[in-house]
């Protein structure tokens, strides 16, 4: 969040889409992957479910995808961590770290409170409404790891004494490249609070304090049409910031998006609309389409993303509601990309 940082592109790969589309199957997917970073772009994102949204496997796909790429930063958008053991996450993340050369970046979020992950937490046995809790204990934990090499811990719902990767014949703790990856810590108050006044500025600055205490960035998503509820959310930073002493510009600002790029705004519409609803079929019923992201020609989203630029958007992770993935990140980067990077400067915030 700091003057002179450069915009940066990301593409998410839809790790969902080769169990929704009859013509685009994991190995293209893979294809895929090495496309995008031939095309210029910061980084790769894959998601995450458990069965609620079936899809392959966040991490597992990463590490393939990390033997085919070599420049672009890995990451998720976002991997649901309550339901993990850290003690299990931590190993297997900084293993993906090592087999990337240190080009993770770790997008953390707790779950969204649609029926199909409350399921999910009760097949696990896992209380959803404590699933905060969990998820910041986990992020502790996880970056005492990566950090340190070991931990102790005694919380709620972990208990841990003097635990490391390490037995005393290796050289050293199993340990990521990055110590630790970088957090980009996931949280969208405005999908899961409606109350107005001072029960969502509550909510907002508890997210701010738990992205600010845990993370180095903040990732974002869903609410396309509202560039004023980002200007805002970042004000709650500084202010929060502010009250700890801490530096609310050192966060990385990422925002999740979704659209469509076509020869009209129609027909973009109407291709967006029919993806959006196989991919998610709980909540594309429930939210407003328009606020998944742009929809039209490059020009219209072309003015979309310099408007959440200018305020506050440092990295925009695109996922392509469309069949058709190769065709449309080659549009993005040939008709949409040049104009940002050539225009676009972050602003002071």
């Amino acid at each position: 969040m700091s003057d002179g940082r450069a915009l940066e592109f990301g593409v998410n790969l839809n790790n969902r889409e080769p169990l929704i589309a009859p013509d685009y199957d994991i190995h293209q997917l893979l294809d895929l992957s090495q496309n995008v970073e031939g095309l210029g772009f910061d980084s790769v994102w894959v998601g995450d479910s458990l069965f609620s949204k079936p899809r392959y496997e966040a991490i597992a796909l990463l590490s393939a995808i990390s033997q085919l790429t070599s420049r672009v930063k890995l990451g998720t958008a976002c991997l649901v961590t309550s339901p993990r053991n850290p003690l299990y996450l931590a190993l297997e993340w900084a293993t993906l770290d090592v087999l990337s050369g240190g080009r993770t970046v770790f997008g953390p979020c707790a779950g969204n409170p649609e029926v199909g992950v409350r399921r999910e937490f009760e097949a696990l046995g896992l209380d959803f409404d404590r699933r905060f809790a969990i998820f910041e204990e986990g992020l502790g934990i996880l970056r005492t790891l990566w950090t340190e090499g070991k931990v102790t811990h005694h919380g709620e719902q972990y208990t841990y004494d003097d635990v490391s990767f390490f037995s005393g014949t290796e050289m050293g703790p199993l340990m990521p490249i990055q110590k630790p990856p970088p957090f980009w810590i996931v949280s969208n108050p405005r999908l899961v609070t409606n109350a107005a006044d001072e029960k969502m500025v509550r909510t907002m600055k508890n997210a701010c304090r738990r992205v600010l205490k845990y993370g180095e960035g903040w990732m974002t998503c869903c609410r396309a049409m509202h560039p004023e509820e980002l200007v805002e959310q970042l004000g709650y930073f500084r202010d929060v910031a502010t009250e700890s002493g801490d530096d609310a510009g050192r966060l990385v600002v990422s925002y999740q998006v979704t659209l469509n790029i076509g020869d009209s705004e129609d027909a973009a519409r109407t291709a967006f609309g029919e993806y959006i609803g196989k991919y998610y079929p709980e909540l594309s019923k429930a939210m407003d389409l328009s606020n998944w992201g742009p929809v039209g020609t490059p020009d219209q989203i072309i003015a979309w993303f310099r408007t959440f630029a200018e305020a506050g958007v440092d990295h925009f992770i695109c996922r392509f509601g469309s069949l058709d993935q190769f065709g449309q990140i080659d549009r993005f980067a040939r008709d949409v990309v040049p104009a940002l990077r050539e225009h676009v400067r972050v602003t002071v915030r």
